[in-house]
């Protein structure tokens, strides 16, 4: 009874609960997590190696999405750029380099490595030719935003890669994937500000434009490099076992020389993003202590000469402003850091200068303002007497063509005149229109054809009152 208490106990115990329920958490997370037992090696591996070439169709297929890429940047349209990203075989080669690698594919690795060269060239090429036409050499934001890489654009490298060799291995493939990938990773754009470099000789943008572009490459390789070793894709096996050893050493050798550029450029470009974030953090102090700068250009915060460059203007800074703002630099995490503030000897001139430009500008918007409200008092006048005009001609009486046809209706009238007589009862005021008529002498019977004119020109006028009298 003893040892079936103490068994009992020791299985309800803390400890064993603890384990019960961590095993099951292990077991969760590996089954969310675990993509090996849904990966198709072979297929992926014939998928990868069928989309190398660069030959034929995909050729012409790249340099249609490069020239669509290339009309988007010049028109800073983001839905052109990336509907040619979405149609570009530029992933191909890229994988294939990361592929060959891991699994000891030097055919495929030459292969690969001939195709990007390819690849790269017709991009830039195609781009080139483009920009090359002088109405297209506009510089854009587009354009400008793919000249220099940040330490941001190897997280997205590295996070594509590891989504586009994942999403190939599956079984069933997921193009939406591979599609997002195409539009993240961005590998078509800095190809074409690379030929936009070419065609305008603006070599610093081809060269930024260029590392933008091998950093990409790189890490996506790397990305598909580091996937195929964790999921133990198949080496290629020689018959040859020297060989076999030989080409084992030559792409471990690769596999390494690449892993220590992407590392040696990873922390070049996070120094790099992190310089600059603390100089932007350092100017923004320097502009809310009062001192106004001006021309905030990035190429005032060099990383290479390790210097931050200040245009000041207004109020001269003494030696012990700049003493002080140089002394608080390792507190930016700025140390060994070169602050140059450039400042004219006195800018008083300049100064008022500003000021009358300014009053003057003042002055100019208070002609324009007093001159808008003139121009509307005389159109809202114009407007009154088109009114009133309107009435006027809405009032008057076709008279000539009036007279005609009563000289043709009515043979003795010798005379016919009109008049509006207005008259009042002291209560209100009626304007009532009165007909003058003349007969000749031998005409007989007049009171009946006045009632009958008279009926005629309140038809004709369309005139409830009116008055006939003889002249």
């Amino acid at each position: 009874m003893e040892n079936s208490n103490n068994t009992n106990q020791n299985s309800n115990s803390p400890n064993t609960n603890f384990k019960t329920i961590w095993s099951s958490i292990k077991l969760f997370l590996y089954e969310l997590l675990d993509i090996r037992h849904d990966t198709d090696k072979k297929g992926t591996i014939e998928d990868i190696k069928g989309n190398i070439s660069m030959k034929g169709h995909t050729a012409w297929v790249l340099v249609f999405s490069i020239l669509i890429a290339s009309i988007g940047l010049n028109i800073s349209s983001t839905a052109v750029v990336i509907g040619a990203m979405l149609i570009s075989p530029l992933m191909g080669p890229i994988l294939g380099v990361g592929l060959s690698i891991g699994i000891n594919d030097i055919d495929t690795l030459k292969r690969s490595l001939i195709n990007l060269g390819v690849m790269v060239g017709l991009s830039v090429g195609t781009s080139f030719l483009f920009f090359l036409i002088p109405i297209f050499r506009n510089e854009t934001p587009e354009i400008l935003a793919r000249t220099a890489p940040d330490v941001r654009d190897v997280f997205i490298a590295i996070a594509g890669g590891l989504a586009l060799i994942v999403a190939l291995s599956r079984r069933n493939k997921q193009t939406n994937t591979i599609a997002g990938v195409a539009i993240a990773t961005a590998l078509m754009p800095p190809l074409c500000t690379a030929g936009y470099g070419l065609a305008s000789a603006n070599f610093s943008y081809f060269w930024g434009a260029m590392f933008l572009f091998t950093i990409n490459t790189i890490f996506i390789a790397l990305a598909t490099f580091a996937t195929v070793k964790f999921l133990r894709f198949p080496m290629v096996k020689y018959i040859n076992s020297t060989k076999r050893k030989r080409i084992a050493r030559l792409a471990s050798f690769v596999a390494i020389l690449v892993f220590s550029g992407s590392i040696y450029l990873f922390i070049n470009l996070f120094k790099e993003n992190q310089f600059r974030q603390a100089a932007k953090h350092l100017i923004n102090d320097i502009k809310r202590s009062g001192i106004s700068i001006i021309d905030e250009v990035d190429h005032n915060i060099n990383y290479e000469k390790n210097s931050v460059k200040l245009v000041v203007y207004g109020n001269k800074l003494s030696n012990d402003d700049i003493s002080y703002w140089t002394s608080k630099l390792p507190e930016y995490g700025l140390e060994n850091t070169k602050l140059i503030i450039q400042q004219g000897a006195d800018d008083s001139d300049l100064r008022l200068e500003v000021k009358n430009l300014t009053d003057l500008y003042t002055q100019n918007q208070k002609i324009i303002s007093s001159r808008d409200e003139s121009l509307k008092e005389k159109e809202n006048k114009i407007q009154l007497l088109e009114n009133e005009l309107s009435k006027f001609y809405d009032n008057q009486i076709p008279f000539l063509q009036l007279s005609k046809e009563a000289k043709i209706n009515y043979n003795g009238l010798s005379e016919i005149s009109y008049a509006n007589t207005i008259k009042t009862n002291f209560k209100k005021i009626d304007t009532i229109t009165v007909f003058y008529l003349k007969w000749y002498d031998t005409i007989p019977n007049t009171k009946q054809q006045e009632a009958t004119i008279k009926k005629w020109l309140k038809t004709r006028l369309n005139l409830d009152t009116l008055v006939i009298k003889r002249d």
